[in-house]
């Protein structure tokens, strides 16, 4: 085959790639096909590109073309699995779930949360905050294995009158035997009202607002 040939055959198929673009974005290999005819086309006869490089590029061209495969393969693939989640995350519409968060929900004269202790602890605080911000009790809750746990609040400071319902603050505080601090993390309870969808999944709960599917802990 000659050099003219060869270049012309390459000519017809770009025009071949380009044809057959039916969006208004240009397809990358037809990029790298006009590239690569229009760099035979204008050599310099003297100092002609050689077999290699030329190689070369059609190599490049079939790589971009795959990578390109490669992400619509992969865009596909995380569709699937966002619908998958969104099918799952819709089942769990009116459970409750422990999920992260700082809040708890006081009504009919009770409150539940759940800390999540990194490692056994001899003594384990949660301290209560009205919605002002004042400390209205502190909770002792003794010896707590690693892990994660739930604990209820009445509503009754020290037992006094009923507190009304409605939406409190607490704040953990975890000390191991020799007194040294332990990371514990806040796990607010609320009720999955719906599931949205914009940017990934996430779910609408009482009491805690938008949470990801992921920093859901515990489904009751």
């Amino acid at each position: 085959m000659t050099a003219t040939s060869f270049i012309d055959s390459i000519s017809a198929t770009a025009k071949t790639a380009t044809d057959s673009v039916k969006s208004k974005k240009e397809d990358p290999q037809d990029r790298f096909l006009k590239l690569l005819v229009t760099q035979m086309r204008n050599q310099d006869p003297l100092n002609p590109l050689d077999n290699a490089e030329v190689t070369s590029q059609i190599a490049q061209i079939s790589t971009v073309n795959g990578i390109d495969k490669l992400n619509t393969a992969i865009k596909g693939m995380g569709d699937s699995m966002l619908a998958a989640q969104s099918l799952q995350a819709s089942a769990m519409i009116g459970r409750s779930v422990l999920a992260s968060g700082n809040r708890l929900e006081l009504a009919n004269g009770g409150a539940v949360g759940g800390i999540d202790l990194t490692a056994a602890a001899a003594k384990v605080v949660v301290t209560i905050y009205g919605p002002s911000g004042e400390a209205i009790e502190a909770i002792d809750l003794g010896k707590r294995e690693a892990g994660l746990s739930t604990f209820a609040w009445d509503g009754r400071p020290d037992g006094a009158t009923q507190l009304p319902d409605g939406a409190y603050q607490f704040k953990v505080e975890a000390l191991s035997g020799s007194g040294a601090k332990i990371e514990a993390a806040m796990l607010g309870l609320g009720r999955v009202q719906s599931v949205s969808l914009d940017g990934g999944v996430t779910l609408n709960v009482s009491n805690l607002g938008a949470v990801p599917v992921a920093s859901v802990r515990q489904i009751i």
